[in-house]
């Protein structure tokens, strides 16, 4: 949850990026980074691994301004997908105030973004967290792959795999090309702010 530091009256808010390995997590931060230096106060740490490319986080603090007197920093965080990293994830998730889940747009992914999305279900769960009610929001990623040799799913298929229950926002994106990277992000921090201004009894 967030941290309020009342010296320094500042709030440090928390955002996981997860979903199913090289489906785009790291790719989403390293775009966020090089396209908005400066909203950035640290650099981004990554651990490239064999087989999966985050193996603990991205770390990307960024500034907001301030609300109600206090500033705001985003801590954004990405989880590694694959299965045996499990542990990792749920420490990752520890403390989070929000979610972006990125699902793979390839058809063949399609069964891996349903595990990935009922393991962010039962961590949750772990930590005494729902996930009809954190703030949420997917990215169907990938989307410029689309051609006649890889076959992607479309948008109304992948919300009826992965939003018929949620019913969250949703953004077609492009992690490599920073299409639709921006607008999940920054509905993320609207869904969060609000939901914290509300958690403080401030109005959103």
């Amino acid at each position: 949850m967030a941290i309020f530091h009342p010296k320094s009256r500042i709030i440090e808010c928390k955002l996981v990026y997860y979903g199913p390995g090289r489906g785009g997590k790291t790719t989403n931060l390293e775009t966020i980074f090089r396209t908005g230096q400066k909203y950035t106060t640290g650099k981004m740490v990554s651990i490239d691994t064999k087989g999966d490319r985050t193996l603990f986080f991205d770390f990307l603090p960024m500034g907001l301004g301030k609300i109600k007197g206090c500033d705001i920093k985003l801590q954004l965080y990405t989880v590694p997908g694959q299965a045996r990293y499990s542990s990792t994830r749920k420490l990752v998730l520890k403390g989070v105030d929000g979610l972006v889940f990125v699902a793979d747009s390839l058809r063949i992914r399609r069964q891996e973004n349903m595990i990935s999305l009922k393991d962010l279900q039962q961590n949750l769960i772990e930590q005494n967290l729902d996930i009809f009610k954190i703030p949420l929001v997917l990215q169907y990623n990938k989307r410029d792959l689309a051609r006649e040799d890889i076959p992607i799913m479309s948008i109304p298929e992948m919300d009826k795999s992965l939003n018929s229950r949620l019913n969250v926002p949703s953004f077609p994106g492009s992690a490599l090309y920073g299409k639709g990277v921006g607008a999940a992000l920054n509905q993320c921090i609207k869904l969060t702010l609000n939901h914290l201004n509300k958690k403080l009894g401030w109005t959103s």
